[in-house]
């Protein structure tokens, strides 16, 4: 926000646009100050439907993001605090990477809260600027849903830029930008989302791919068959290994970070997989990251099938070991002398850790595993783009999101540096 005094303090919702670029003849026009009344009006009337005092931060806008001392430090405290995220729907929104890198840096909370509890936890609210076709949008936003034509059939048809710009729909302005924040605060009401961590600005992944890819990710879960080898490679290796005492096992948890990324992700059981599978790189395979429990590095049969597979493991095939690493001094009770992942396969190892050294000795906690895990897939979906023998295939026809009818799901960045340059101080 302009007004500095509510940098300590947790916005009541997060406005994500993208930035409009100027263009001959406007002069010291702002592009985007229609973006600024909507985010003014949002923020009178949730004043009027809340007891927030009078001059705290309501709602976050990066409008001053061009220059100034802390902007990376603002914006990532105001993600890691806001109680709602409001994207606001554009052609040009979902082309930004900064835009992207919001709507992952708020995703990951969710993600975490919702590996912690069983139920979804999604205060996200979406809004149309311009509306946007179902086609061209992202996984992660295609999957919320929403459904725009409950703040009125004119702005499901025009967006908010059409309603403020067309008089004659200006009393639909009014009501949908009414509409909009009850349904913030209903959001803010019924959710409770813990504060995430505040790294970067420039570390964050963006949830967008590029528009048209199909983009696809193999989680693959290497997993212990504990005691009496009851477990083996069926589906319930896959679905019980949690190695974080979360409600929800590690391989939803993988998944969910993977659909935040713009991925459509398929979890696999590491005795399921053929070596071909993955030693091939085939439009029908893709890059994969192997999850490894540190359990199943001291069972032979499995040891040999990584170090089988590391000896001509492609390039976009890596490893993470999730859990706490060994404690230094402090002997194995089941085995004094454990084999590690780079005694075993040592080029996935070395390719890891190039990433993150963190991903190869042990990923302590949850919040680790959601920082390193998309780096890592981002980093092997890049090298499968690089390396493979064929290109991704395009991205298929999604069904429509803004539909008339039909269940509104649970309601669930930065702007262009395509057009400004890069806009970091």
């Amino acid at each position: 926000m302009d007004d500095p005094r509510g940098y300590n303090r947790a916005p009541y919702f997060f406005l994500s646009y993208a930035h409009t670029p100027k263009h001959g003849g406007q002069g010291d026009v702002d592009p985007d100050m229609w973006v600024w009344r909507l985010f003014r009006d949002l923020c009178d009337h949730i004043l009027q439907l809340t007891a927030e005092p009078v001059g705290s931060p309501v709602g976050f806008l990066d409008r001053t993001a061009t220059v100034g001392e802390g902007w990376d430090e603002r914006l990532t405290e105001a993600l890691a605090t806001c109680r709602v995220f409001v994207p606001l729907y554009s052609p040009r929104y979902f082309r930004s990477d900064m835009c992207g890198r919001e709507w992952y840096a708020f995703s990951e909370r969710m993600a975490l809260q919702t590996a912690r509890s069983f139920g979804e936890v999604a205060p996200i609210v979406p809004a149309l600027w311009v509306p946007v076709h179902p086609a061209h949008l992202p996984v992660t936003a295609a999957a919320l849903q929403f459904n725009h034509s409950g703040f009125g059939a004119d702005y499901a048809e025009e967006g908010f830029y059409g309603l403020i710009k067309l008089n004659y729909l200006r009393n639909e302005y009014e009501r949908a930008v009414y509409l909009l924040a009850k349904r913030i605060v209903q959001v803010a009401e019924e959710t409770t989302l813990a504060p995430g961590r505040r790294p970067s600005f420039d570390t964050l992944p963006s949830a967008f791919g590029a528009s048209g890819e199909e983009r696809t990710l193999r989680i693959v879960i290497v997993s212990s068959r504990g005691e009496g080898g009851s477990r083996g490679g069926d589906k319930s290796a896959v679905q019980e290994w949690n190695p974080y005492e979360h409600a929800r096992p590690l391989a939803e948890f993988a998944a969910y970070l993977a659909r935040n990324l713009d991925y459509r992700a398929t979890v696999l059981s590491f005795d399921d997989v053929s070596p071909d599978d993955l030693l091939t790189g085939g439009s029908s395979s893709g890059p994969a990251v192997l999850l490894v429990d540190r359990g199943a590095l001291r069972e032979p049969e499995r040891r040999e099938r990584l170090s089988a597979l590391d000896s001509g493991v492609p390039p976009w095939v890596g490893a993470v070991v999730p859990g706490s690493p060994p404690e230094p001094g402090v002997p194995d009770e089941e085995d004094p002398d454990p084999p590690d992942l780079e005694t075993v396969a040592p080029v996935m190892t070395r390719r890891s850790r190039a990433v993150s050294r963190a991903a190869v000795t042990g990923l302590s906690t949850a919040e680790m595993f959601s920082e390193v895990f998309p780096k890592l897939a981002k980093a092997m979906s890049a090298q499968f783009a690089t390396h493979a023998p064929s290109h991704p295939p395009t991205r298929p026809p999604r069904r429509p999101s803004f539909q008339a009818d039909g269940p509104e799901p649970a309601a669930g960045t930065r702007h262009e540096q395509e057009a400004h340059g890069d806009r970091r101080p």
